[in-house]
């Protein structure tokens, strides 16, 4: 879980020629999302207001809103976007949902909150697909904000949620880790059921795209980044990058937690492995689950007008990526020190 404030993007463009959605794609997403803007409510965000419609059509337990103050700093309209290749967001201006088209189904990372739901299948929609074409889900963290949809997202698609064994242990129960640096913040959300344990640079292979599965543990001890290689054009004009959907890396923690105390000092540990291993991997796009965990609002600004060169195409993202939450570790642990 994040707790920085977001603002909202507009949706309006969505219902243009943008240049920011591919040719394939973009009369599927002005014919859906336009239609369905009135629909879910969006509309909204058309008059200026950051506050989402997050509306269900009946009383849902798996998508009863849960954080509502912490979700509309994060829930801000943001119209699906093609980031490169078959890769897309579907998710929101301070919170990502990541989509892949592959030859035998959809791939989503992450699954919001709750009430978001209906909104991330909208956005699905707007592109030309259904929520049953997604086939598998993969975790970054088992925290409210981006797993207290997946039990929705898992029911009304059929996929299968997949985390590291220690993501699928919090998942089950719907959280409530009473060691997590963040606990006494956490929001308990539906628990999942069509799980399925990733190891460490397990290769999860649907169709035609690989994913990668990187522990990443520190924000969440079950943490779990994915990369994945992403191509578009053919022939001698092929152009294929690697993507990384990382997980968080920010150190956030209640006032009374410790990361030097003896009993954290194995995830504090972890937590350091983790910005090393960031710093080293391939990553031509950095794609985090909060936008301003990086560059992301920044990058899609730009990406609205013009897609060459991709602004999104920046090999050094995970290294600083990595090295600025390493440095606020550092600093808590040497104001920790300092307090002795």
């Amino acid at each position: 879980m994040e707790v920085s404030r977001n603002h909202a993007l507009p949706l309006q463009h969505a219902c243009h020629n943008s240049p920011h959605i591919g040719a394939r794609e973009g009369q599927a997403v002005r014919n859906g999302l336009c239609a369905g803007i009135s629909r879910i409510g969006i509309g909204i965000a058309v008059m200026g207001m950051s506050v989402p419609a997050l509306t269900q059509s009946h009383d849902d337990p798996l998508t009863r809103p849960i954080a509502p103050q912490s979700a509309q700093r994060w829930l801000g309209p943001q119209a699906p976007v093609r980031i490169h290749g078959q890769t897309y967001l579907v998710g929101f201006a301070g919170l990502n949902v990541a989509l892949i088209r592959t030859s035998a189904g959809l791939i989503l990372m992450d699954g919001a909150v709750p009430q978001a739901v209906s909104d991330v299948k909208a956005h699905i929609r707007a592109l030309g697909f259904s929520i049953r074409d997604v086939k598998l889900i993969l975790s970054t963290e088992p925290h409210f904000d981006h797993a207290g949809g997946l039990a929705a997202l898992a029911r009304d698609s059929g996929a299968t949620v997949i985390a590291s064994a220690e993501g699928v242990a919090e998942l089950r129960p719907g959280g409530g880790n009473p060691a997590d640096p963040q606990a006494a913040w956490l929001e308990r959300f539906p628990p999942v059921t069509r799980l399925r344990v990733a190891r460490d640079g397990e290769a999860i292979q649907l169709g035609d795209t690989v994913v990668t599965a990187h522990a990443t543990p520190g924000h969440t001890v079950g943490s779990m980044s994915w990369s994945w290689r992403s191509c578009e054009g053919k022939g001698k004009r092929q152009d294929c990058k690697t993507i990384v959907f990382a997980a968080s890396l920010n150190p956030a923690a209640v006032d009374s937690y410790r990361f030097s105390a003896p009993a954290n000092r194995s995830l504090t540990s972890a937590f350091q492995a983790s910005f090393a291993k960031v710093r080293m991997m391939p990553c031509d796009i950095l794609l985090t689950t909060h936008p301003d965990q990086g560059d992301g609002r920044a990058q899609l600004t730009r990406l609205k007008k013009q897609r060459h060169p991709n602004p999104f195409i920046d090999t050094s993202a995970c290294r600083r990526y990595a090295d600025r939450n390493a440095a606020r570790l550092d600093a808590k642990l040497a104001a920790e020190a300092a307090q002795r």
